[in-house]
Parts: C-alpha cells; sequence; structure tokens
C-alpha cells in the first residue's frame, strides 16, 4: 500500500515538482545560447524557455488554488499525534503522522482494520515541538 500524505500536501508537493520541472527546462534551455549552438540553439533556447515558464505559471496557479482550499478547510486535532492539521473533504490523512481522518460515520473504519491498527506497536507521540507554557 501507497503511504499517502494529505490532500494540501498533495497539492503542494506537485506545484514544487512543477515548479523544479520548469526551473529546470529553463536551465536546458539556455545551453543552446551558452554553447553557442547558433540559430538552432536559440530556436532550442526559447522552446525550453516557454515550456519551462508555463510549467512555472501552471506550478503557481496550483499554488493559489491550494491556499484557496486550505483557507476553507476544517481545522481539527488529530486523534493519534494531537496537533492541529487541516482536512479536506468527508475523509483526509493527518499532515504529520498520515492517520486517516473523517467527520462522516460512514467513512470510519471498521472492527477489522482497528484490531489491525491495534496489533501494531503502539508508539508515543512526539510533543518535543509543541510549546509549553511556563
Amino acid at each position: 500500500m501507497r503511504f499517502r500524505s494529505s490532500k494540501v500536501n498533495e497539492f503542494r508537493l506537485w506545484g514544487l515538482a512543477l515548479t523544479m520541472g520548469g526551473m529546470l527546462l529553463m536551465i536546458i534551455g539556455l545551453a543552446g545560447v551558452v554553447f553557442d549552438w547558433g540559430k538552432a540553439g536559440r530556436i532550442v533556447a526559447v522552446i525550453f524557455m516557454i515550456i519551462g515558464m508555463v510549467s512555472m505559471l501552471v506550478s503557481m496557479g496550483i499554488y493559489f488554488w491550494a491556499g484557496m482550499l486550505s483557507t476553507s478547510a476544517i481545522a481539527l486535532d488529530c486523534p493519534e499525534c494531537g496537533r492541529r492539521t487541516k482536512m479536506l473533504g468527508k475523509t483526509d490523512r493527518c499532515m504529520f503522522c498520515k492517520t486517516i481522518l473523517t467527520v462522516d460515520p460512514q467513512f470510519q473504519p471498521t472492527a477489522e482494520h482497528e484490531t489491525a491498527a491495534a496489533q501494531a506497536i503502539p508508539l508515543e507521540p512526539n510533543r518535543d515541538h509543541e510549546h509549553k507554557p511556563h
């Protein structure tokens, strides 16, 4: 089974991948000008720069979309790690510990899944990152 992340983090991952890919394409395109490949090098540079720019614009759109979704997401405390996380839709995963979260009783894990989870080694949540008032 693939270990998935929360929906908001998945959108951010795709935005980051498109940003890095767009920058890489633009750098590769510059090779046509830097290594002086003549007229063909300029054409390669223009094509790769345009593709890289489109990739960067799509990534900007994805980041904007993820930000808008994040503002309307339900914020709740994860029952597993106790940290504040955001949930999109009826089911989602915790941003930190990847626990499946739901607010709809129809989508709650069945008893079979709960017994399998109970047989796993229980870990104490690491709360060193939390701010403790004095």
